[in-house]
């Protein structure tokens, strides 16, 4: 699953190259995702290239091939064209917390998925920033679209910081977390450092060191011994509030 910024990214350079035959600039992808700086497009990049939507040519300039498309994207491109309508999926941030009961990540059953929406326990924050205390215990459920999660176990957690806005990801977003120890160098992971303090970040590997890595360049990349951070779970989806 990419991000939004992946995705517009992509996309942008799919384009650029049906009209032209070139790939894009850094500066001109810069301008075209309003991003501060050069330096979240090399992490766009590389993210999609870890991905397998692009690849980068060697021994040339500006030379980027799109190896493939999200599917939703290719698909759509062989329909005819009926204006743009977005989908934008609220949460329930004004329905009254029930009180507090021990963490339960709940797993919809394999016929939910045919359903129309799925209930997803909320399980507190987690910080984008410097890390904050460790996940809490249910406060809310929301129900998100049964195609968001797939199977497994999934819970919520609400946003606080932005150190991730780089990877589309903003203060008060909700973010919908496959329950798993486990992640792929690249992936977006809830990190439970030191056993007591919770983050949200990019996962990747320094030999036997893990990282910590932020989409925004004014955090910088923490690294831990592997013994100091446990997987909590990984990013598959986000819900945002437009008030």
């Amino acid at each position: 699953m990419l991000t939004r910024k992946q995705q517009e990214l992509l996309l942008f350079i799919h384009e650029r190259m049906k009209e032209s035959g070139i790939p894009p600039s850094f500066d001109e992808m810069k301008d075209a995702l309003d991003l501060a700086s050069k330096s979240g497009i090399h992490r766009l990049i590389t993210a999609l290239e870890e991905r397998g939507f692009i690849r980068r040519l060697p021994n040339r300039a500006r030379a980027l091939e799109v190896i493939k498309l999200p599917e939703a994207y290719a698909a759509a491109s062989q329909q005819p064209r009926r204006g743009f309508s977005p989908t934008i999926v609220e949460g329930s941030r004004g329905k009254q917390p029930v009180a507090p009961t021990p963490p339960q990540r709940v797993a919809a059953p394999q016929s939910d998925v045919m359903s129309s929406s799925v209930s997803v326990p909320v399980m507190g924050r987690i910080a984008a920033g410097v890390p904050i205390s460790a996940i809490q215990n249910n406060t809310h459920d929301i129900t998100v679209p049964a195609e968001m999660i797939g199977s497994g176990a999934h819970y919520a957690l609400e946003v606080k910081g932005d150190s991730m806005i780089e990877a589309g990801i903003f203060d008060g977003d909700t973010v919908i977390i496959r329950d798993t120890s486990s992640a792929n160098p690249g992936e977006i992971i809830v990190a439970l450092v030191d056993d007591e303090e919770a983050t949200l970040k990019r996962f990747r590997r320094k030999g036997a060191s893990i990282a910590l890595e932020a989409a925004n360049p004014a955090y910088e990349t923490r690294i831990f011994g592997p013994d100091r951070v446990k997987i909590q779970g990984k990013l598959v989806g986000l819900i945002r509030r437009y008030n």
